[in-house]
């Protein structure tokens, strides 16, 4: 059985870009246009772990994070943030808010987010 990942990006080719590469590495990919369907997808549909980009519509990344630390079902849930935010405030803040890691895109291949997925996912 894959490991299913959520993937919340609102980035419509970055999706097809994380969809294509964690298919083919065998994973399930449930993808999430925004922060509000993050939540509710990872509410129904209880993935093994989340890339939550920081700044979606409807509902940013930080808000969707830490409802879900605050459910008692999706708090055991990892999280790595896959944002453009590379402030350290905004890696702290997502950090404190429990994300198991912070990704800045434009610093870390396509291989590194894989690479770290498995690595979360080994740990969890």
């Amino acid at each position: 059985m894959p490991s299913k990942i959520l993937v919340a990006e609102d980035d419509k080719f970055l999706m097809k870009v994380y969809q294509s590469k964690l298919g083919k590495e065998g994973f399930q990919v449930i993808p999430a246009m925004d922060g509000d369907e993050a939540v509710r997808f990872a509410t129904e549909k209880h993935p093994d772990l989340m890339l939550l980009d920081l700044i979606m519509p409807k509902k940013n990344g930080f808000t969707a994070l830490a409802e879900m630390k605050q459910d008692k079902l999706l708090k055991n849930v990892p999280v790595i943030i896959l944002s453009n935010l590379g402030q350290d405030d905004d890696i702290k803040r997502g950090l404190s808010l429990g994300a198991a890691g912070y990704l800045v895109k434009a610093e870390h291949s396509l291989e590194e987010v894989v690479q770290l997925v498995r690595e979360t996912l080994a740990r969890k």
